[in-house]
């Protein structure tokens, strides 16, 4: 089974297309850490109500954004 290409580019044209393309990364590594959707199903309660999770998982996103950002040339 062939892959999807969900990252052809970090090149975006504005920083709300970054934004998501980062909350795009984080989710897909997380699929790729946890490669069983009924267990990332179960565990979301867990992390929905746990501060330091959702800080966490903000954290990566931000991380994900600044590589977007980098890459474009912080859409100057």
């Amino acid at each position: 089974m062939e892959k999807e290409n969900y990252l052809p580019s970090l090149i975006t044209a504005t920083p709300m297309e970054g934004r998501e393309l980062a909350i795009k990364l984080a989710r897909k590594s997380i699929a790729a850490i946890q490669t069983d959707p009924e267990v990332r199903k179960k565990l979301r309660a867990d992390y929905a109500n746990d501060t330091k999770q959702l800080i966490a998982s903000a954290e990566v996103i931000a991380l994900e954004f600044q590589t977007i950002a980098a890459a474009n040339n912080y859409w100057r």
